[in-house]
């Protein structure tokens, strides 16, 4: 089978990427969002200036548009591979559907963002995962756009910073989205061996097929206080070894006791860690 129909040229112009950085939304005062955690109603048109955290520190979802003005300078996001696309290429029953509506519900044509951005003045390769889009899962495109941005990264001697948010690899893609995890890491891998940095950012859920490829592939390891990381469901896991989880489980705090994450930090703070790294791992010119 032929992979070319696979990826399809952008319909309007949110897909045609260019520089974008998103300005304050504005909202009705009166409209809240419900805290899970200590059930506050935070009013939405504060949570701006929060970076959607609510006053106990529980971090809500954020969208890819979000995460790119939250840690990159301003107007220094230029998006990257917008054009690739996915399609039915399974017939997967309704698939094409849900992808129509979704672009239009999630106002992104797939479920990772990528291009050049800047933070402090360093320049590297960025990628956002959006949450909108189908929870984040890694389709034959999401999987194909990372890939370009590790391989463009690996030409232009750039560093790569990434936000992951997923639910897995898609099943409505088959082995087409596992085949993903595969690509991705050897991607990361090659860029890493050019002596290039690679900088992570787990956020709440980070599961499946990403967690067990390029999530987990980084030189550093950064994890959002409280954000679920793992592979297989708490629910799954427990249903399969017929014992209750432990505390914690699959928690980011867990990961970093554990030794598989190497810090936590506050969103209020990322930008400034983010911006410290690349500092820190800039390459030399050797003499």
């Amino acid at each position: 089978m032929s992979i070319a129909p696979l990826f399809r040229k952008p319909n309007n112009e949110l897909e045609k990427g260019g520089r974008h950085h998103p300005t304050r939304p504005e909202y009705d005062p009166g409209i809240t969002r419900t805290c899970p955690e200590c059930g506050y109603g935070n009013p939405v048109s504060g949570l701006w200036e929060s970076m959607y955290v609510c006053r106990c520190g529980y971090n809500f979802s954020m969208t890819a548009r979000q995460r790119i003005a939250f840690l990159t300078d301003e107007d220094a996001f230029t998006e990257l591979f917008g054009e690739v696309e996915s399609v039915n290429a399974l017939e997967f029953p309704g698939y094409t559907e849900k992808l129509e509506s979704t672009k239009k519900s999630a106002r992104e044509s797939d479920a990772a963002v990528c291009g050049t951005a800047a933070v402090g003045g360093s320049p590297f390769a960025f990628f956002a995962m959006e949450p909108g889009f189908m929870m984040g899962s890694m389709g034959s495109a999401a999987g194909e756009r990372i890939t370009r941005l590790f391989e463009y990264a690996t030409e232009r001697e750039l560093p790569v910073v990434g936000c992951t948010v997923s639910g897995g690899a898609r099943m409505q893609e088959g082995l087409l989205s596992l085949m993903q995890m595969a690509k991705t890491c050897g991607a990361a891998k090659l860029h890493s061996r050019r002596g290039n940095f690679y900088l992570a950012i787990l956020t709440n859920p980070t599961t499946g097929g990403v967690t067990a490829s390029f999530a987990m592939s980084a030189d550093i390891i950064i994890a959002e206080p409280g954000a679920t990381v793992g592979f297989a469901g708490a629910r799954l896991v427990e249903q399969t070894v017929r014992k209750k989880p432990p505390p914690g489980f699959q928690k980011a705090e867990t990961l970093l006791e554990r030794g598989f994450a190497d810090m936590i930090v506050r969103r209020s703070k990322q930008r400034q860690v983010v911006s410290r790294l690349l500092e820190m791992h800039a390459r030399r010119t050797r003499v």
